[in-house]
């Protein structure tokens, strides 16, 4: 055979090489790009269901704060509650990275807003320790609380940013009065008889709150009432409910 035709029959037998490799290749770049469109698809939804599991979540515990005497009365008077609805195990004294809260302020009209969400840093209650976490609420008595809601960076609701966090179980009990914050733990015994308390690092969680509202939103605009989700209305009406506020 000639070298002209050895290398005719080389060239068409690795046509079929060629073309399998190219095959293999494009099915490659597919495989991969259907994967990055999966995974793109999914964590925005995972998000989402996370912080609607945090919204249900708090609406358990203001069932459980309105059981308690007195409470409604604070609520009525309240211009806005943060819901922490699992702090998880405390190390009271020392300061522990709690979890995600929702924060929703009252407006003109007595209604509530929709939830804002935060990640919550350190509880400190004194020389306390070891007590088991569990739910915790604070509920915001005045403007200057809410308004601390407002920051985007870390920032702390305690006697260093010129807030008094007050101990519910003590004010109940009138042997404290109101606060610029009432503090309320689900979990007996988790404040202790501490007067004053101080949740720290609390900042606001974009990633969150962008996924519960399907965009970029700023904190102030959800607890100015510029931002909606229907899901959210269960929780609003559990905290009409439990202040002495009509539903709507």
């Amino acid at each position: 055979m000639s070298r002209k035709n050895r290398s005719l029959r080389t060239a068409a037998a690795a046509v079929p090489v060629l073309a399998l490799l190219s095959f293999a290749g494009a099915a490659f770049a597919q495989k991969q790009a259907t994967k990055h469109e999966t995974t793109t698809t999914t964590q925005p939804a995972k998000a989402e269901a996370t912080a609607a599991k945090h919204v249900n979540d708090a609406v358990a515990v203001v069932n459980r704060m309105a059981a308690e005497p007195g409470m409604g009365n604070l609520l009525k008077q309240a211009k806005g509650i943060y819901l922490v609805p699992t702090y998880g195990r405390a190390a009271l004294g020392v300061g522990v990275s709690g979890g995600t809260g929702v924060m929703l302020a009252k407006q003109a009209d007595g209604t509530w807003s929709d939830p804002a969400f935060y990640t919550t840093g350190g509880l400190s209650v004194g020389a306390q320790a070891g007590a088991e976490g569990g739910p915790i609420a604070m509920v915001l008595m005045n403007d200057k609380a809410v308004n601390s809601f407002k920051q985007k960076n870390k920032f702390s609701l305690s006697a260093d940013a010129g807030l008094t966090v007050v101990n519910w179980a003590k004010t109940a009990q009138g042997t404290a009065g109101l606060g610029d914050v009432v503090a309320w733990a689900g979990t007996s015994g988790l404040f202790g008889n501490i007067v004053t308390i101080a949740l720290k690092d609390i900042h606001y969680n974009q990633k969150t709150s962008g996924a519960y509202y399907h965009k970029a939103v700023a904190a102030s605009d959800i607890i100015d009432g510029k931002a909606t989700n229907p899901e959210s209305d269960p929780l609003k009406k559990a905290l009409e409910a439990a202040s002495g506020g009509a539903t709507k």
